[in-house]
C-alpha cells in the first residue's frame, strides 16, 4: 500500500515539475519573441529560412496529397447520402465549410506535428545530449533566440501555406468526384464560393498559425529538455508528437467551443 502511495507522489512530483518546466520555457519564448521585436536584426534569418524550407517546402508533397485524398473521402462519403434526395451539388458547400474550418488546419497540422516537431526536438535534443546547449551558455548566447525562435518563426510561417496547399487539393478531390456523378465544374465551384466567405477563410489560416505556434513551442520545449541518456533523442522525439497532437486537439477544442458560444 505504501508503495502505491509512494509511486502515486511520483508521478505526480514529476508532472508538476514537467507543467513547471513547459511554463518556464513559455516564458522564455516569449520574452524572447519581445526582444525580437525590439531588435529584428537579432533574428539568424538563414537559419529561419532553412527550417521554413524543411518545414514548408519540402512538406508540401505530402500536406497536399493528405489533403486531395481527404477531399475525395468527404465526397464519397457525404455524396452517399446526399444523393438519395438529389442535392449532392451540396457536397460542395460541405467539403468547402469542413476544410477551410476545420479538417484544413487540423490534418495539416498533425501532420507538421509528425514531421516538422519531431524534426525540432531531435536537431535541438541532440544538441543538448551532445553539450552543444552548454557552450553556447559559456559563450554568452541565448539558446532560445539562438535554437528556438527561427524554428518556431518557421512553423508559424509555414502552416498557414501548407494548409491553403492541402484545402486546394482537397477541393480538387471533391471536384473529381463529383464530376463523375455529373455534376457540372462550374456549379461545383459557384458553391464553393458562396460557401467560403473572408470570415470563414480567416478563421481556418488564424488556427494554422496557431497550430504552427503550438507545434513549434512543444517540439523545441522537448528538444531543450531532452535527457542526457541513450534513449534521450528518442524520447523527446516522440514527446514533442504526442505533445503537439494533444495541444492542437485541446486548442481546436477551445476554440470551437468560442465559435459556439459567439455564434460564428
Amino acid at each position: 500500500m505504501a508503495g502505491m502511495f509512494q509511486k502515486v507522489g511520483e508521478y505526480a512530483h514529476g508532472g508538476m515539475a514537467a507543467v513547471r518546466d513547459a511554463l518556464a520555457f513559455t516564458g522564455e519564448t516569449a520574452c524572447a519573441f519581445a526582444s525580437l521585436v525590439v531588435r529584428p536584426r537579432s533574428l539568424r534569418l538563414k537559419d529561419a529560412a532553412l527550417a521554413f524550407q524543411r518545414a514548408g517546402c519540402e512538406g508540401l508533397p505530402i500536406a497536399t496529397l493528405i489533403g486531395f485524398l481527404l477531399g475525395l473521402i468527404l465526397a464519397f462519403e457525404s455524396a452517399a447520402s446526399l444523393r438519395q434526395f438529389g442535392v449532392e451539388i451540396y457536397v460542395a458547400d460541405l467539403i468547402a465549410i469542413g476544410l477551410f474550418r476545420e479538417l484544413g488546419p487540423l490534418v495539416t497540422a498533425i501532420i507538421l506535428a509528425g514531421r516538422s516537431g519531431s524534426a525540432f526536438a531531435a536537431e535541438i535534443g541532440t544538441m543538448t545530449v551532445n553539450e552543444e546547449l552548454d557552450a553556447l551558455t559559456t559563450m554568452n548566447l541565448d539558446p532560445v533566440k539562438f535554437l528556438v525562435l527561427p524554428r518556431m518563426l518557421a512553423a508559424i510561417l509555414a502552416m498557414p501555406l501548407l494548409t491553403i496547399a492541402a484545402e486546394i487539393a482537397g477541393l480538387a478531390g471533391g471536384m473529381l468526384v463529383l464530376q463523375m456523378m455529373d455534376v457540372p465544374a462550374v456549379a461545383y465551384w459557384t458553391h464553393v464560393a458562396d460557401a467560403s466567405g473572408v470570415f470563414t477563410i480567416s478563421l481556418g489560416l488564424g488556427k494554422s498559425a496557431l497550430f504552427g505556434l503550438l507545434v513549434g513551442l512543444v517540439g523545441c520545449s522537448a528538444g531543450m529538455h531532452t535527457r542526457k541518456t541513450a534513449d534521450g533523442v528518442g524520447v523527446a522525439a516522440t514527446s514533442a508528437v504526442v505533445g503537439g497532437i494533444i495541444a492542437i486537439a485541446v486548442a481546436d477544442g477551445l476554440l470551437a467551443v468560442a465559435c459556439y458560444m459567439l455564434g460564428v
